[in-house]
């Protein structure tokens, strides 16, 4: 088992790489060249910068039980195909029973904004989403 994280805008990479220390589990952390990253314990993979290059190496490094840290719901439900484990940053695990309603609320906002209206962004981070995550991210490790 390992841990790859879609690493482009994770807000919860210190605990991702606090954690897996502490359970000797490796991490993987892909990027793309817009960003840069050495935290001294994960394998660093960074790819050209293009539309979800991120993702399909993230993918070609998967294996069915790994854990993927991602906001992309697209990429948890790819995941989830492969027989991983998906989360959030929220700390919300990505299943089989919850990715469809996901996915369409996620089309259904992007309808929304081609059609000119606006959609609530994403609320500021709390140490409730913090909390929230290292605990979802230790009950799946």
């Amino acid at each position: 088992m390992k841990i790859l994280v879609d690493a482009d805008a994770c807000p919860v990479k210190d605990i991702i790489v606090r954690i897996a220390r502490k359970q000797d589990v490796p991490v993987t952390m892909v990027i793309d060249t817009a960003h840069e990253l050495n935290d001294g314990y994960s394998t660093v993979v960074t790819v050209d910068k293009g539309p979800d290059s991120v993702d399909f190496k993230l993918m070609s490094l998967l294996s069915a039980g790994d854990i993927v840290v991602t906001q992309d719901y697209g990429l948890a439900a790819m995941a989830l195909s492969k027989g991983a484990m998906a989360i959030n940053q929220n700390g919300l695990v990505y299943t089989n029973e919850n990715i469809d309603q996901l996915l369409t609320e996620r089309h259904v906002s992007a309808q929304i904004r081609r059609a000119g209206g606006r959609t609530k962004g994403p609320s500021k981070r709390t140490k409730v989403a913090d909390e929230k995550f290292e605990q979802s991210l230790v009950g799946l490790l």
